[in-house]
């Protein structure tokens, strides 16, 4: 079995994935159409339980569009997100996301809004993404869930465009490569309980299907988030050694002694 290398994996990967400067367009438009809408507002919901309950001075969204916030009612004062190509309509300045123009410790809460699903290099990506997260901020992750119908659409719909030309990996993987990053993962949550169907009459059965799922917490959505802490490393404090002092003595030498019992 030929076993192949970090930097030809990469290449495989990126033959699949869009190309970088089609991609912001690509995803744009994908999430303007009826399913990618659905999806867009299943995923809001879930992000908004929450980030309603997060608070903060920056949070930052890193994506493959930068058109579509799932950060606009975060709590959080300062809403970071950087376009991921040259676009004059969305007035964003440009960044890399495995590349960010921000200091390290510096955000509170950052999402990854499939951001994962459409790199090749996913480890970079979650390191920059740590690197900026500050000691105790939250890190929250949207992927498509491998398992499940939608992981089966993936396999039957393979290089049929978006979302099926993204990676889709496990939760699983992505929980394991965040202990590596010293990052605990508090909870995973699922949405999108439906066939992916692009019919418009489907769109409102999968709404109550989504009700009922979440209610049994099926762990076969389309979708999932994890919802992740940066620990703290704990710090202790250097104590000194000093040497003990001795006590002074009390007794009187032995020559004031002597002369002491002469004069009795």
């Amino acid at each position: 079995m030929k076993v192949l290398s970090r930097h030809q994996t990469r290449r495989r990967l990126l033959k699949k994935l869009p190309d970088f400067e089609d991609l912001p367009d690509i995803c744009t438009q994908w999430f303007d159409s009826p399913l990618g809408a659905h999806v867009l507002q299943a995923e809001r919901e879930l992000v908004m339980r929450h980030l309603s309950r997060m608070f903060g001075y920056h949070i930052l969204q890193m994506g493959c569009s930068a058109n579509h916030s799932l950060i606009a009612e975060s709590p959080v004062g300062q809403k970071i997100i950087f376009s991921p190509g040259m676009n004059s309509t969305d007035g964003l300045a440009v960044a890399d996301n495995e590349e960010l123009p921000l200091a390290s410790d510096t955000m509170d809460v950052v999402l990854l809004h499939h951001a994962l699903d459409f790199t090749a290099d996913s480890h970079k990506l979650l390191r920059e993404a740590t690197r900026v997260l500050r000691p105790g901020g939250k890190l929250l992750i949207i992927g498509f869930n491998p398992i499940g119908l939608w992981g089966l659409g993936k396999l039957v719909r393979f290089r049929a465009g978006m979302p099926w030309n993204g990676r889709f990996i496990s939760r699983r993987r992505v929980s394991d490569w965040l202990k590596l990053l010293e990052l605990h993962v508090e909870q995973v949550d699922f949405c999108l309980h439906h066939l992916p169907s692009t019919w418009n009459k489907m769109l409102p059965t999968a709404t109550k299907t989504e009700k009922l799922e979440k209610r049994v917490k099926n762990p076969f959505g389309g979708a999932y988030l994890i919802l992740a802490t940066k620990e703290v490393l704990p710090i202790t404090p250097i104590i000194p050694r000093w040497r003990p002092i001795r006590p002074r003595t009390t007794a009187l030498p032995a020559a004031e002694n002597v002369r002491a019992k002469t004069l009795h």
